[in-house]
């Protein structure tokens, strides 16, 4: 029987409070939250989509904490009982995303191949990462010309993959999950440049990308021999993939 991970422990230094009530799996972004009041009801969930909306609309660089706290509609007070900084709330949206994935039904994929519930789980990954694509883009592009930042995003995505490798019954732990989940934060950050250009229903694109990615894992220096290589005689997937095709890679990005 597939494991049905938890929400992850506190690890990442960033204060958290209890939000009211559990988002349903298969909602995304701000279309979860309205469902779900808990993610912008309260105040802390409204600082993160506040923090969000702002990033869609201007670099990270510009971006003040009265700013934060005006669109939130909280006092400056209100957002430093909650947050360190910048980087806390970033770190706080990226474990919402990561609840939402871990906290979604995967007992259909029980039976798959490992590649096969990889694939799925970083596919609820994009999926609910959608609502957000402008505020990567923003992100990103203020990555590339700040190191510091750069680097920030590369520990969460590699803890984020963590979870992720988890969350597809791969083991995650010790030296060798780590250097498998930053083998695989590249990867994600390599499909990531076609997921946010990819307009396509169901994100035909990004799936065909993440496909060929994974096919291609045993070859990123060996890390991914024993979780993306390819399996033969795979069985039924809970999504249908397109044909393959041409490669559509884009740039190597940091991950978010």
């Amino acid at each position: 029987m597939a494991r049905k991970p938890g929400p992850p422990a506190s690890d990442d230094g960033i204060e958290d409070t209890p939000e009211s009530g559990r988002e349903s799996g298969g909602a995304t972004g701000q279309a979860r939250a309205r469902k779900a009041p808990g993610r912008i009801g309260t105040p802390r969930g409204k600082m993160i989509e506040a923090f969000m909306a702002l990033l869609a609309e201007q670099p990270w660089e510009t971006i003040g904490f009265g700013d934060i706290a005006a669109r939130a509609g909280v006092s400056l007070a209100e957002l430093r009982g909650q947050f360190s900084g910048k980087l806390a709330i970033l770190a706080a949206h990226i474990k919402e995303i990561d609840r939402e994935v871990l906290d979604a039904d995967h007992d259909d994929m029980t039976d798959e191949p490992t590649r096969e519930r990889l694939f799925d789980v970083l596919m609820r990954r994009f999926e609910a990462l959608a609502p957000y694509k402008d505020s990567i883009r923003s992100l990103l592009q203020s990555a590339r010309t700040n190191p510091p930042l750069a680097l920030a995003l590369n520990n969460f995505a590699v803890n984020s993959m963590q979870w992720m490798l988890a969350g597809a019954e791969i083991r995650a732990s010790g030296p060798t999950g780590l250097i498998r989940a930053q083998g695989l934060a590249l990867l994600y950050a390599n499909v990531m440049s076609t997921f946010l250009d990819d307009d396509e229903p169901g994100h035909a694109r990004t799936m065909a990308a993440l496909d060929r990615a994974l096919g291609r894992g045993q070859q990123l220096t060996g890390v991914f021999d024993r979780v993306c290589g390819l399996i033969p005689g795979c069985g039924s997937r809970r999504r249908t993939r397109p044909p393959r095709t041409a490669d559509l890679d884009g740039d190597a990005a940091v991950a978010v």
